[in-house]
């Protein structure tokens, strides 16, 4: 069953060009079985109609505090709301929220809940990356308001930048998390805290001029799930990206494009770091000699002499602190146990998490994914097709059973609990 099914949601729609995003959002959860409840701004209207989301709603559209209907609308949303999501959320919004300001009905419901609140920010990159938004964002995010997104790509009027408003799968499935967490907290402090954990995500781009570039076709999705875990966990995360897109709340985030600047920046962050999980598909090889101009297909094919790239995982391997875990990725498309096995004996990787990536439905660009995980003790334990966040999850609960019972903080006795439990729930058997 979804994770939505049977909530009420409070789906506020504030005025963003990205306004049309939020209609599907609206369908995602009406089919996801949620019971959605539309409050658009005046803005909004500039950008959709209100009809639509008569229509695809549960309840029809609201957007003034003074409804015949209703003598407080935003005290009856809030109050039997089991989640308010904001997509988009505009600078406005964020700023009267943060301030406390209930300048209409949405800023008033948001005021007036106490149920879960998802803000999912769309805006240009300079007003995204202004000092008074980023402020604005903290505050929400140490009161407990969730963040979704933004997302780089193209914006309004041409522009490309960080500051477009995530998928609208990436905002219900991100609703669902959130939802089954308040429904189900956690008994127990998260399993994470007061561990430093390093990540790499996205492919890196060698450049040949100022124009074109050697690279790969990923997608950083992979990385930025282990990073939003981890964080989830309670773990303290720097992600080291080649992608747009925000780091979880509370995250460190390293920009970079090529391998020899990840390599520089994984190598600094991870001195001190409990784990290290390198996620990113990093170039092969790079131009040796890239030209400052760009390359005219008129003046012939040009004479590229590459060289290697350096070996991030390697090195890390080689320097590799007492106690420091470090989990290597190897993506194939042939052979991937043998080849995945070569890389973690030469590596001195702890864990690599291997993958083909002509399978359908993983690999790179897609939501989903399918692993084989091998470990330096010799295990090979598949992961089944699942969503990368959920490859992320198992993954992590694996490196962290081998950690309790490697430190002795688990009863021997069990005869493996911990362990047993990852493999009964995550995997459906071991490879001989």
């Amino acid at each position: 069953m979804s994770a939505v099914a049977g909530k009420r949601i409070v789906l506020g729609v504030s005025g963003g060009i990205a306004a049309y995003k939020a209609v599907e959002v609206c369908r995602r959860l009406m089919d996801g079985g949620a019971h959605v409840l539309p409050v658009l701004t005046r803005g909004a209207t500039r950008f959709v109609g209100r009809a639509t989301f008569d229509a695809l709603a549960s309840e029809p559209v609201r957007m003034s505090l003074f409804d015949e209907d209703d003598p407080i609308p935003h005290t009856t949303l809030g109050q039997t709301a089991d989640c308010v999501v904001v997509a988009p959320a505009t600078a406005r919004v964020i700023g009267a929220y943060a301030a406390g300001i209930s300048s209409d009905l949405l800023t008033a419901t948001l005021l007036a809940t106490r149920a879960p609140v998802v803000i999912c920010p769309a805006m240009h990159t300079e007003m995204w990356e202004h000092p008074a938004v980023a402020a604005n964002v903290a505050t929400l995010i140490q009161r407990g308001v969730h963040v979704v997104g933004p997302e780089a790509g193209l914006l309004a009027g041409g522009d490309e930048g960080l500051g477009r408003l995530s998928s609208p799968g990436d905002i219900v499935a991100a609703l669902g998390r959130i939802l089954a967490q308040a429904a189900n907290p956690p008994s127990e402090t998260p399993d994470m805290v007061g561990l430093s954990v390093v990540i790499t995500a996205g492919g890196t781009r060698e450049p040949m001029d100022p124009i074109r570039y050697i690279g790969n076709r990923s997608s950083g999705k992979q990385g930025h799930a282990f990073a939003d875990e981890a964080a989830s966990r309670g773990a303290e995360v720097t992600i080291v990206t080649t992608v747009g897109r925000s780091g979880p709340p509370g995250a460190t985030v390293v920009r970079v494009d090529t391998a020899a600047e990840m390599a520089a920046a994984t190598t600094a962050a991870a001195a001190d770091a409990d784990m290290v999980i390198m996620a990113a598909a990093v170039a092969d090889f790079r131009p040796v000699d890239p030209v400052g101009v760009k390359l005219k297909k008129r003046d012939g094919v040009p004479d590229v002499e590459l060289e290697p790239t350096p070996d991030i995982l390697a090195a890390l391997g080689a320097s590799k602190p007492e106690g420091q875990i470090l989990v290597g990725f190897a993506a194939e498309t042939c052979d991937v146990a043998a080849n995945a096995t070569a890389k973690l004996s030469g590596k001195g990787a702890d864990y690599i998490v291997a993958n083909d990536v002509t399978a359908e439905n993983a690999g790179f660009a897609g939501d989903t994914n399918e692993v084989v995980v091998l470990a330096s003790d010799g295990r090979m334990l598949p992961i089944g097709l699942r969503s990368k966040r959920d490859v992320a999850r198992a993954v992590l609960d694996l490196v962290l059973a081998d950690r309790k019972r490697r430190d002795g903080r688990q009863d021997p006795s069990s005869g493996g609990q911990e362990h047993s439990r990852y493999v009964s729930n995550t995997v459906s058997q071991e490879i001989q």
